[in-house]
């Protein structure tokens, strides 16, 4: 295998513009599906059950990265979760798989738990009306947290086809076979 490239979004962008991206994204979405809930209905929103709110809002991470985790399921010897603290209070989770998997499989992982997790708030925004507001919160500061795996995918899908992805500390560096590599003269 050759590496192709060698990608590190954190590294590309900076701790702040991630952050102000992801800040910029979970106010957008959350005015857009807001507004979308009412103009398609005009509701009383209720403030009961906040406490689930706030037991689904610290789940939320947690949830993610389990849900970037069930794709590569097959890879389950292969996986290493750490823990680490960033400002010695919020935890990091990273789920590492220690050899190569196809593209493919990668990106499954990266977008998996962003059509489940909000596929699932959405339909309980339209099941429970009156409770949209907790529930397009939600999507939209987990639509923040997606924000660093949608730079990861940009990524990886304009890489060639048949690349696998290797990871490493600090990103992705993205494999291809000897055969598929141009040679330049």
């Amino acid at each position: 295998m050759h590496c192709w490239k060698s990608i590190n979004v954190k590294k590309q962008y900076g701790f702040y513009r991630i952050f102000m991206l992801s800040t910029i994204l979970v106010l957008t979405v959350f005015s857009f599906l807001h507004i979308v809930n009412q103009i398609i209905r005009d509701t009383v929103f209720y403030d009961h059950y906040f406490s689930l709110f706030i037991i689904g809002f610290f789940l939320m991470y947690p949830l993610h990265k389990l849900f970037h985790a069930l794709p590569l399921i097959r890879y389950i010897n292969e996986i290493q979760i750490r823990t680490r603290f960033q400002f010695y209070f919020v935890p990091i989770m990273s789920i590492r798989v220690k050899k190569p998997i196809p593209k493919l499989a990668f990106l499954m992982a990266l977008i998996s738990p962003f059509v489940v997790i909000n596929g699932v708030l959405l339909i309980g925004a339209a099941t429970f009306p009156n409770y949209a507001h907790y529930f397009t919160m939600l999507t939209a500061y987990h639509s923040g947290i997606c924000l660093v795996d949608f730079l990861y995918a940009k990524c990886l899908i304009k890489s060639p086809k048949g690349a696998f992805i290797e990871e490493y500390d600090e990103g992705y560096e993205i494999l291809v076979p000897v055969k598929n590599v141009e040679m330049h003269v």
